[in-house]
């Protein structure tokens, strides 16, 4: 197996670092409820990720990059669902975070899934899938080993993002004393999550 890791780490890592709406969920996660429920929360991304990784290994992928009606209703539910994201926060008062608290539980389950239908719901990730995994790969080697070692590699490094994001969002949340800042960080937050949306919403299908 013979894979350029000295340029597809950095390359990668960023990707992963790029800001966008999960990023986003790890930091108002920590933010509210600690590096652990934001860390744990990401495994709903990683299983999205994976899920993407396996489809652009099959060549799955390709069905989605030559329909654009697929293309276009993925966009949409996820554009919404983002929106949808956004609302919710921008209603959210600015109670304390032990207040915000549902049973340990039900707040890991909502927050992962939350985490997975935001990156499941951006049919440009598994395109980034499509069309940056494959540079690396070696066609004189075992593609699907290398395709195995470049997926898990990614995912490593897209936890190492979401725990980075999520330390940024504990010490963020450390400043959010008052009620009124809180109901601002809120607010910003849902600002950026439906900015984000209506920019899935505008995107192209890649030509």
């Amino acid at each position: 197996m013979d894979i350029a890791w000295g340029l597809f780490i950095p390359a990668c890592f960023a990707l992963n670092m790029a800001p966008g709406p999960n990023n986003l969920l790890s930091l108002h996660n920590a933010a509210r409820q600690g590096v652990r429920s934001a860390c744990l929360a990401g495994a709903g991304r990683l299983l999205a990720f994976a899920s993407m990784i396996a489809l652009a290994a099959s060549g799955l992928a390709l069905v989605l990059q030559a329909s654009a009606s697929l293309f276009l209703a993925i966009k949409l539910l996820g554009a919404g669902y983002l929106f949808w994201l956004a609302l919710q926060l921008w209603r959210s008062p600015g109670n304390s975070f032990a207040e915000q608290h549902d049973t340990v539980h039900l707040s890991l389950w909502k927050l992962s899934r939350q985490e997975f239908w935001v990156a499941a719901g951006n049919p440009k990730a598994i395109l980034i899938f499509t069309a940056f995994l494959p540079q690396f790969v070696n066609p004189q080697h075992p593609v699907a080993t290398q395709f195995l070692a470049l997926g898990l590699a990614f995912l490593l490094l897209e936890w190492v993002a979401i725990l980075l994001y999520a330390l940024a969002g504990l010490h963020l949340g450390r400043l959010l004393a008052g009620p009124r800042a809180r109901l601002l960080f809120n607010r910003g937050c849902a600002a950026l999550l439906g900015s984000a949306g209506l920019g899935l919403l505008l995107s192209r299908r890649p030509a």
